[in-house]
């Protein structure tokens, strides 16, 4: 039983688009860099081919701000690669004036090998080595952000590395075979167990989940919150699904307000000084819904003024007026309809 299950629940686990959803050129002799053709080319993005320990050649965009606060790491979920993640990363780097590095798993995109759960593994420590080594990204200046599929190799580094600035969870699963089946002890043969892990992350997390979520139920994102060491104020997004939380407004506001809090968390402690934290209200409801022990809560900071950006302010603005939010386009538009009410997307 427990081999027949562990191997349902690895096949449910990954499925890349196919055909991809874009290709990868090489530069001409003078600059010799990647490019992928199906997306905008810009100056402020590298196109990377990166070595795994494993063997695998994955596929990595990097996205420079001008100005950067800060670097993201970004491990997007299971029906998506890097052409339809491309413009996502371009506007949070915009919006959170980060850096942003998103990679394609092994079998995913223009990526080789196949997706297994050691592979992500590999694969998400050759992008934290290529940030260091290449980029001169220290670990006190990288936020790791886990979209569904994603939480599994994000929270596998984030418990490995003491002195990240913060994790994002998006939607995130406790497990693999919980997204499966309500099982309420862990199973050696579970896959992404990140039940088991959270804990062990030292920096803030950020939890966002949609109360509606059809895939991943909402229970899996309080869950993990509840069992955070430092835990930042979390985002139920009320009626959210599973592929459609960046078109509500309270999304980007809320994640940017984290960036900015743990920023400044960051930088008075380098200071030598230490902030008072201050629990909001939906903090204190959250604090006494956690059955879980004392946990530190991190506190909010008032929004910054920035520039105007048209593509998701228009997307925002709709959302307002209508009180509907649109199809997703950023993560998941090929996902067939079988797979969804089936429920093995995730």
């Amino acid at each position: 039983m427990g081999g027949v299950t562990s191997s349902i629940a690895a096949k449910f686990a990954f499925f890349p688009p196919n055909p991809p959803s874009y290709t990868v050129i090489a530069g001409d002799e003078i600059d010799g860099r990647f490019s992928i053709p199906e997306v905008p080319r810009k100056d402020n993005v590298d196109v990377l081919k990166l070595r795994t320990r494993r063997g695998n050649e994955i596929v990595a965009v990097y996205v420079k701000h001008h100005k950067p606060t800060g670097t993201m790491l970004y491990s997007h979920g299971n029906a998506a690669d890097l052409g339809q993640m491309f413009e996502l990363f371009v506007e949070l780097s915009s919006r959170l004036r980060l850096n942003v590095m998103g990679y394609d798993y092994s079998g995913y995109g223009q990526s080789t090998g196949k997706p297994t759960e050691c592979n992500t593994y590999a694969d998400i420590d050759a992008a934290y080595k290529c940030l260091k080594e290449q980029y001169g990204i220290k670990d006190e200046q990288l936020i790791l952000y886990g979209q569904s599929v994603g939480s599994g190799p994000t929270v596998d580094l984030a418990s490995r590395i003491p002195e990240l600035r913060g994790v994002v969870l998006h939607s995130p699963i406790l497990s693999g075979l919980r997204v499966l089946y309500p099982v309420k002890r862990t199973y050696w043969f579970d896959i992404y167990k990140n039940i088991d892990k959270v804990g062990m992350v030292n920096c803030p997390v950020l939890v966002i989940h949609g109360t509606t979520d059809e895939v991943v139920d909402w229970s899996h994102g309080k869950q993990l919150w509840e069992l955070c060491k430092v835990k930042y104020e979390p985002l139920w997004v009320s009626g959210g699904g599973h592929c459609n939380l960046e078109l509500y407004p309270e999304f980007i506001k809320h994640l940017k307000k984290f960036v900015q809090t743990i920023a400044k968390s960051k930088a008075a402690a380098a200071n030598g000084t230490r902030k008072d934290t201050v629990e909001t209200e939906n903090q204190s409801k959250a604090s006494k819904e956690s059955e879980g022990g004392p946990s530190e809560t991190i506190e909010l900071v008032a929004d910054l003024p920035e520039a105007s950006r048209n593509s998701l302010d228009s997307r925002l603005e709709k959302s307002k007026k209508s009180n509907k939010p649109e199809k997703s386009r950023m993560s998941t538009d090929h996902v067939d309809r079988f797979r969804r009410k089936k429920g093995l997307i995730w």
